[in-house]
């Protein structure tokens, strides 16, 4: 063996290599060091991210399964403009509830709508939005299906009335904020201890990437930005970026920066949200679109991108985004084959940015083309990349619209945990096959598979079959927020680290060329199969009730 070979030790390293290890963080270097002497017990396990992040994400699900409920911090809220623009267009709504309510003997409904519109009419929002409660609680005790749903639709069309800039900043909030803040240093802090990092220097710049990270979550949580679907993901990514390519990041925050630790972390809790029993529920014409869209759109995407020249891992990435749901997805197929965080940064920008011309276009072309409501929901739900997207296109169109989004957009939503399942088992085979000659033996293909994926699925097949409905429903808001939370704090972290003079040249601008195309082969394609499927050419029309 020559000492310059590929397999050899000493071998030279390329001009790419070394630009990228001088460009990692510190922390990573210092791990390496660190877990080059460990013994190899040690170094598989103790040391290794993927096992302490699946850890950290299992013992967050078990404190709250153990009753660990913290306050969740409320980060939603609206101006006062904006309620009262809602106030003035819910008045009649409210009162033509109110009469039917009158009508057919509802007495408890016609009785809260009564108390709303009182409300209304004082424009207190405190008010208003202690009444749309109360209307809401209502509503669920309802017999009238026709009562029962105008009721809820008012009621939720309110729910924000309460929430202002100042409620998200009261003490309370702050205190509830600054409580899972302490709590994710204290844990996330030992798996830092175990890879060798600088524990010292974590806690003291872990605090200010938190609060960071909150402040994109208290912008994304205002109710005009929301309605356009844009989501903290692309704020904590912008701020990320002007600290980054701005001001710099400070030698006290770097070590905090671990941006694969918390997108593990945050994928492992979301396992506990993917239900295998809700697939059934989602119904079986939207499971069916689902995974025609899934499977088709991701070879078309994937196979684009190669014929573009863009490499396999980015492929990997644009491919699961376009086709399953977006930011999730990439943040999902990012973890899985242990993608550049680079990568999945112009990833989400690339999301994030298609997304909002289709969530107003789609609906206008729905109406303009004579589309049928079912079909242009099933269309809208196939394509659009969030479900906050999905309802709110489909609410300009009609409520079935709507529903028939949501059941299609859930549908393709379950599929993500076997997405990211499949993807770990084909990019560990993949590699291994493209290592070397030989087939890669079985301890080859363990040590290279994300270990964390294993968690994801654990944590989806005790929230399916081993835990009562009741208390999937008690857990799942305070563990969708703590998700929420990691992954805000991978994003600002993943904007830390990103040159934007890298993610403009990135590969020449095909990889964007890639994903516009292959968007607009699923804009097709899903338009086809919703005709196909929910348009009576195949199956029935469904009705939706």
């Amino acid at each position: 063996m020559s000492p310059t070979s590929p397999s050899s030790p000493a071998r030279r390293y390329g001009a790419d290599e070394i630009a990228a290890a001088a460009a990692a963080p510190i922390h990573a270097v210092q791990s390496s060091a660190h877990m080059a002497d460990a013994p190899p017990q040690v170094l598989r396990f103790w040391r290794n991210e993927d096992w302490l992040a699946a850890f950290l994400g299992l013992i967050v699900i078990a404190a709250v399964l153990a009753g660990a409920r913290p306050e969740i911090p409320k980060f939603k809220w609206a101006t006062d403009a904006a309620v009262a623009a809602r106030i003035a267009e819910q008045r009649p709504v409210t009162d033509a509830l109110a009469a039917a309510a009158t009508a057919k003997g509802a007495v408890d409904v016609s009785s809260a709508a009564t108390a709303l519109r009182t409300a209304l009419d004082s424009g207190e929002r405190a008010k208003v939005a202690a009444s749309a409660k109360a209307l809401g609680d209502v509503a669920e005790k309802a017999t009238d299906p026709a009562l029962k749903k105008d009721a809820a639709a008012v009621s939720k069309s309110l729910a924000d009335a309460g929430s202002s800039i100042g409620a998200v900043f009261s003490a309370r909030n702050l205190k509830a904020t600054a409580v899972i803040g302490l709590a994710f240093l204290l844990l996330s802090a030992i798996g830092v201890a175990l890879l060798g990092g600088n524990v010292r220097r974590y806690a003291l710049g872990f605090p200010a990437v938190y609060v960071l990270a909150s402040l994109a979550q208290v912008v994304a949580g205002n109710s005009t930005v929301s309605y356009w679907g844009l989501e903290y993901v692309i704020f904590a990514l912008a701020i990320g970026l002007f600290i980054g390519n701005v001001t710099g990041v400070p030698a006290w925050l770097r070590e905090a920066v671990r941006t694969e630790y918390f997108i593990k972390a945050g994928l492992v809790i979301l396992g506990a949200s993917i239900l295998v029993t809700e697939i059934l529920q989602a119904g079986a014409l939207g499971i069916l679109q689902a995974v025609l869209v899934v499977s088709v759109v991701w070879y078309a995407c994937f196979w684009l991108a190669r014929r573009l020249g863009v490499d396999d891992e980015f492929a990997v990435m644009l491919s699961t985004a376009v086709s399953i749901c977006g930011v999730s997805a990439a943040i999902a197929a990012c973890g899985a084959i242990k993608g550049d965080k680079r990568k999945l940064s112009y990833v989400t920008s690339l999301v994030l940015i298609v997304a909002v011309p289709m969530m107003v276009l789609m609906p206008w072309a729905v109406r303009a083309l004579g589309i049928p409501d079912v079909v242009g929901g099933a269309w809208l739900g196939g394509t659009l990349d969030t479900s906050g997207s999905v309802v709110a296109a489909g609410a300009l169109i009609s409520e079935s619209a709507m529903k028939t989004g949501v059941i299609v957009k859930f549908s393709q939503n379950v599929l993500l945990g076997v997405a990211a399942f499949v993807l770990s088992v084909w990019w560990t085979l993949r590699r291994g096959r493209f290592a070397g000659s030989e087939r890669p033996s079985g301890r080859v293909i363990w040590e290279r598979f994300p270990k964390f994926v294993l968690g994801f699925v654990a944590a989806s097949i005790v929230f399916s079959f081993a835990l009562e409905p009741a208390t999937v429903e008690a857990t799942k808001g305070a563990l969708g927020s703590l998700r929420t939370a990691l992954f805000a704090l991978a994003f600002l972290c993943i904007g830390l680290e990103t040159r934007v003079s890298n993610l403009v040249s990135m590969q020449g601008g095909r990889p964007a060329a890639a994903f516009v195309l292959a968007q607009g082969f699923n804009v097709v394609w899903t338009l086809a199969l919703a005709f196909a499927i929910f348009g009576g050419f195949l199956f029935a029309v469904p009705v939706l009730k």
